[in-house]
């Protein structure tokens, strides 16, 4: 039996998790269906060659402390899904305005996974397009082994 999330389920859950901000769950939703193959990149160890930016758009990710947590939606209220060190390069699919971080309304998707982090703590590299012209552009869906956990 596939564990692939359907729309309809994410938009269930996005609806859910905004707790009555609809556009900002439908975005979520939307967006968190967009995965692509390129894996992100942790910053290197002292002892470590350096590694090689992903490709653009990508991001850097600037903490005021140790991590950035990675979230299930665009929100401080949403699930906890993981945390990038300070320093590290991740692949950036698409942004969407959501919830306000120390004024920065903008949240990125990750390419190789479906978590969001605020831009407030990522310096980007490239044109990041908002999820809404992105999912135009081509067909998304959740490819096999990549879904959702939770």
């Amino acid at each position: 039996m596939s564990m692939t999330p359907t729309l309809a389920t994410l938009v269930a859950h996005g609806k859910k998790a905004a707790a009555g901000a609809g556009a900002l769950a439908t975005a979520a939703a939307l967006g968190a269906t967009l995965l692509a193959a390129a894996p992100a990149q942790a910053s290197p160890t002292p002892a470590a060659p350096a590694m090689a930016a992903p490709a653009k758009p990508y991001g850097t990710v600037v903490t005021h402390g140790d991590v950035l947590l990675e979230r299930q939606y665009p929100s401080k209220d949403s699930s906890k899904r993981g945390s990038l060190n300070n320093g590290a390069q991740i692949g950036l699919r698409c942004k969407v305005r959501a919830q306000n971080i120390e004024g920065n309304t903008i949240w990125y998707l990750l390419r190789d996974r479906a978590t969001w982090v605020s831009a407030k703590y990522v310096n980007n590299t490239g044109d990041v397009k908002y999820c809404n012209e992105v999912l135009r552009s081509k067909a998304v869906h959740v490819p096999a082994g990549k879904h959702l956990v939770g």
